[in-house]
């Protein structure tokens, strides 16, 4: 498994939601994201979620 971070920021730049999350690859990670930001009210804020090589695997802005 392998540990993904996602981050979810307001307008004014502060975050509303840092946290991370295991998968075991970037295509399980990117469905876990999304479900995330939906239970969370999220899905059309600024939000990122990358990769542990910190690739950028899921982008919103």
């Amino acid at each position: 498994m392998r540990t993904y971070a996602l981050t979810v920021f307001a307008q004014s730049g502060e975050k509303l939601l840092d946290e991370s999350f295991t998968a075991e690859n970037n295509d399980e990670a990117k469905k876990i994201g999304q479900v995330r930001l939906e239970e969370e009210g999220y899905s059309e804020h600024t939000h990122r979620c990358v990769s542990p090589e910190a690739k950028l695997i899921l982008f919103h802005r």
